[in-house]
């Protein structure tokens, strides 16, 4: 990749070519249960700005900018009364549109506040995150995908911290073939206990764990194609080992959604949709929303398991840089590939975070595994000039929030080789059709299973001279 081109895709802040292209779209801004306590006060920092979101006694959101208009002071420390935040060095206090509704300092008879207004942004929230809009005019309704139009009670939020890019973050998850490596068990657990565990469950219809498809099947055929949301992924391991005769080919589909997301299979019936969204352009959080297609979410369980791994209240990971994520070198030899533990997310975390915190694109050796990053880089490059010459990225989702859900769906499933498309598009129907809240919701069945009707396998451009060369 080009140097400049690396910067172009990297730099998130106000102003910058990506920041303006990542502004066209909601982003996660906290948790809701960041604001469950006695003060529901949030100190965010989003796309390089500073902000504060908090929750007033009329049970109304704001974000507004972290700094009082009046000299600085930090809105994050100041008082939560009388509709709004109020500064705690003047009394300056200031509503959920950023609004200043008074000014006590001043005489009574001052208009002051009336002139005063600092900056805000819509604030929504969906299934346990606060989504806020940071660009200009009037933002768009929130894509209907499942994890939005799922009920509550089918879905469950939450984030952690990485010390990296958020580039560096998203592509871990669109690179099929690393699981295979970054995530290799020496032994397989008892897929029965796999709830809340990622590659830990058995592939759909089968009791074939996914540690011992990954552990054995290392070089899997990878096929993307192009979407109205991102991109479909496809890696197909065909099942030819320990007395199996290659009929059959494990199927994982996953799914780029711009700018930041992925959709990727927990197990048979829930997906996890994640963003990796820039705190800044050193660091991002991951943002998942796990929705359930068969039953309500054991929420309980899920957050203890994830809990485990973090701190509080700024959800850091306990393995970090500094403790050399506590590696176990008699690990690494006998139970994992990494010596880090059974937590995915850790093995992506010391990935990522290895490459430093923004990563030298120009000096990588791409692959043929690499085929769905390369297409998300040049998707990328093109929407960032586009909306820097004042166009709209084919990729922005301008949904009513009453259209029929549009998925994507993930598979991790067995089906006969040569026939994973038909394979897949049976198998969702199937699992949708049991669904109690998904059986009605067509618009996610109709795009066909290679991706929308007429897009074409993405060919395979790791080895051109210049693979980010414009379309």
């Amino acid at each position: 990749m080009r140097a400049e081109d690396n910067r172009k895709i990297t730099e998130t802040g106000p102003g910058t070519p990506a920041g303006d292209w990542m502004r066209l779209y909601w982003q996660p801004a906290a948790l809701t249960e960041e604001l469950e306590t006695e003060r529901p006060v949030v100190p965010v920092r989003l796309l390089g700005e500073d902000l504060v979101l908090f929750r007033n006694d009329a049970g109304e959101l704001g974000l507004i900018d972290r700094r009082c208009a009046h000299r600085g002071a930090d809105l994050a420390l100041g008082r939560l009364e009388d509709g709004g935040l109020r500064c705690y060095f003047h009394g300056w206090l200031f509503g959920t549109a950023g609004n200043c509704l008074d000014t006590p300092a001043e005489p009574e008879d001052s208009q002051l506040r009336a002139k005063v207004r600092i900056r805000s942004y819509p604030v929504v929230e969906r299934n346990g995150i606060v989504w806020a809009y940071l660009g200009d005019g009037e933002p768009p309704e929130l894509p209907a995908l499942d994890c939005f139009t799922a009920p509550d009670a089918y879905t469950f939020a939450f984030k952690g911290y990485l010390d990296c890019n958020w580039l560096q973050a998203l592509e871990v998850g669109i690179d099929p073939a690393h699981a295979s490596y970054l995530h290799r068990f020496e032994e397989d657990d008892n897929t029965g206990d796999s709830y809340g565990k990622q590659f830990r469950g058995a592939s759909l219809g089968t009791d074939l764990p996914m540690t011992k498809i990954l552990r054995e099947y290392g070089r899997p055929e990878i096929l993307n194609a192009r979407t109205e949301y991102g991109q479909r992924i496809v890696a197909l391991r065909k099942l030819d080992k320990d007395g199996l005769d290659g009929s059959s080919t494990h199927v994982r589909i996953t799914h780029q959604v711009f700018p930041h997301g992925i959709t990727i299979p927990m197990s048979a019936t829930i997906a996890i949709t994640q963003w990796h969204v820039p705190i800044d352009d050193f660091s991002c959080y991951w943002y998942a929303m796990f929705t359930s297609l068969d039953a309500p979410v054991d929420r309980a369980t899920m957050r203890a398991q994830r809990l485990d791994g973090i701190t509080l209240p700024d959800y850091k990971p306990v393995r970090n840089r500094a403790n050399n994520y506590l590696f176990d070198f008699h690990e690494q030899r006998t139970q994992t590939y990494t010596g880090l533990g059974k937590d995915i997310n850790v093995h992506d975390q010391m990935a990522v975070e290895g490459q430093g915190r923004i990563y030298d694109r120009s000096r990588e050796r791409l692959s043929r595994s690499d085929r769905a990053i390369i297409t998300f880089r040049r998707m990328a490059l093109k929407a960032i000039d586009t909306v820097a010459a004042g166009g709209h990225p084919d990729t922005l989702l301008m949904d009513t929030a009453d259209v029929e859900s549009r998925g994507p769906i993930p598979l991790d499933g067995i089906g006969p080789t040569g026939e994973w498309e038909t394979y897949w598009a049976e198998s969702i129907a199937d699992l949708r059709k049991a669904s109690p809240w998904a059986s009605d919701l067509r618009a996610a069945l109709a795009t066909g299973p290679a991706g929308v009707p007429g897009s074409p396998v993405e060919p395979d451009r790791s080895q051109l001279p210049d693979a980010y060369g414009r379309d």
